[in-house]
């Protein structure tokens, strides 16, 4: 009984589990606060920045204008009347739609005070203004002060020569803007910039744990499928859908090619839980019938006193089960040894066609009994192992020879294939396999009900020997048959390179 289920596990996502834990929902809320937080701050600070070092262009074209025109009235004399009005009088104008306070002063070449806007030594001295350029070109430029009352002004100066002639003298214009309200509203817009940002951060936060526990709910449902699944309970799917707060099919593509992988090992796990399970019950029918039989006829002997000719003819046939019980449980080691991952084995260069003669010499007199014609065919040099090669033919060959009426005829062949690999085919005549039971032949102690009465003479693992046997070498076992035509198995070996015959 599990005290807590993965889904309720999954749903106590709080706020504090953010300042630690391990957590994959976690993280993206993190990381999600995190980017949001560093966006945010990038963007406003920037955009701060520029409002507040980069004066209006606006504003540094009224002050230029400003200047043109107070260097044209002292050009010219005629124009003292003009450069007395913008110079004394202060006051609100207007330019390109917009209102602007503006002040002016005229100084000698020594720095002193000429005419100036009534009031504007007490605030704006000439000190505070940025040195003219020395050329007689206006530079687009201005400085942002702030005097002491907390004022804002935006400050230019130049220089101009007045008259003409011999009574010419030289005369530095200074300007001023007040753009305090310009200031102010740089003020309250850094204030609103942060404010924005720290609720965005907020937002952000909120927004990816929401993210985080919606993007990751199908984990907790493909682990509340995981918690069902027992050795009993194999059948639990996750793309089959027991709970309707969940559609799968709506997942993202990850997550859903994660739970039809999940699905198909589970599959797989099923069925191979279902074929040792058949395989247990399978070997312990086979083993039990010998024990039974063998404590039957040792019982027999044992009821009363015999001869020792009557025992010998009671006891002879356990012999026989013995040996029967001895090569099952040998097929049965050397399976589970095949399919440990670290078996090795010695592999060597040899002739094929060798081994195939000598497994058609040990079974010659057995074919010729039941009337079956044998041939061997082709020649290639193959590397493995030949103690296994010849096992897994004598198998074929005993299977064959159980499965081949009389006037029948197998066929041993080995051929080298275009890709250097080594081709060993077992070929008969005899009753061949249905469709129905191909996929199975070459399960542990499988036997159609075609041929019953034939598989009770061996222990029905040879075709499964045969198929680990290619596949410690790295090859393939395949099978082509036809019912009532015959059958043909191919044992595919591939060669590190061509050997020298």
């Amino acid at each position: 009984m599990f005290s807590m289920s993965a889904d309720a596990a999954a749903g106590r996502l709080h706020w504090r589990s953010l300042l630690g834990g391990r957590s994959i929902a976690v993280h993206i809320a993190r990381f999600q606060i995190l980017s949001a937080a560093v966006v945010l701050t990038i963007v406003s600070g920037l955009m701060y920045w520029v409002e507040s070092q980069t004066p209006p262009w606006d504003d540094v074209q009224y002050l230029a204008d400003k200047v043109r025109e107070l260097r044209l009235a002292m050009r010219n004399s005629d124009h003292i009347t003009l450069l007395e009005h913008e110079v004394t009088i202060e006051s609100g104008v207007h330019y390109q739609g917009q209102h602007y306070v503006f002040y002016s002063r005229i100084l000698d070449d020594t720095g002193q005070v000429l005419i100036e806007t009534p009031g504007m030594g007490k605030f704006l001295e000439a000190v505070l203004f940025p040195p003219p350029p020395d050329t007689k070109e206006l530079a687009q430029q201005a400085e942002l002060k702030r005097t002491p009352d907390g004022r804002s002004y935006l400050l230019m100066s130049a220089w101009e020569e007045t008259g003409g002639g011999t009574n010419s003298a030289r005369r530095m214009i200074q300007v001023a803007l007040d753009n305090t309200d310009d200031m102010n509203f740089i003020g309250q817009y850094r204030r609103i910039s942060l404010l924005v940002a720290f609720l965005g951060v907020l937002l952000s936060a909120g927004i990816g744990v929401i993210i985080a526990r919606s993007g990751l709910r199908p984990l907790g449902y493909i682990a509340r499928v995981a918690e069902q699944i027992t050795a009993s309970r194999l059948d639990r799917r996750i793309e089959r859908r027991f709970d309707k707060r969940v559609e799968p099919e709506r997942w993202p593509q990850e997550l859903t090619a994660l739970a039809r992988a999940l699905d198909a090992m589970l599959d797989r796990l099923e069925e191979s839980h279902s074929r040792l399970a058949q395989f247990s019950a399978d070997l312990a029918h086979d083993l039990r019938t010998p024990i039974h039989v063998m404590m039957g006829r040792v019982g027999l002997a044992l009821s009363q006193d015999r001869e020792p000719q009557e025992y010998r003819r009671i006891l002879e046939p356990t012999l026989g089960e013995f040996q029967k019980l001895t090569r099952m449980i040998d097929e049965l080691l050397f399976l589970a040894r095949a399919e440990n991952p670290q078996t090795q084995i010695e592999r060597r260069w040899f002739d094929a066609r060798q081994e195939l003669e000598a497994v058609h010499s040990f079974h010659e007199a057995l074919a010729e009994d039941q009337g079956v014609t044998m041939t061997c065919q082709g020649q290639a040099q193959l590397h493995g192992d030949p103690l296994l090669i010849r096992r897994a033919v004598t198998n074929l060959l005993s299977n064959a020879l159980r499965h081949t009426p009389s006037g029948g005829r197998i066929v041993l062949s080995v051929e080298r294939a275009r890709d250097d690999a080594v081709l060993l085919r077992v070929s008969d005549t005899g009753c061949g396999i249905r469709r129905e039971d191909m996929p199975r032949v070459c399960e542990r102690q499988f036997c159609s009900n075609q041929g019953a009465a034939r598989c009770a003479e061996g222990a029905g693992l040879g075709l499964a020997i045969v198929k680990s046997i290619a596949e410690l070498h790295s090859g393939t076992a395949s099978i082509e048959s036809l019912p009532g035509q015959g059958t043909t198995v191919v044992l595919r070996f591939p060669n590190p390179a061509p050997a020298a015959a």
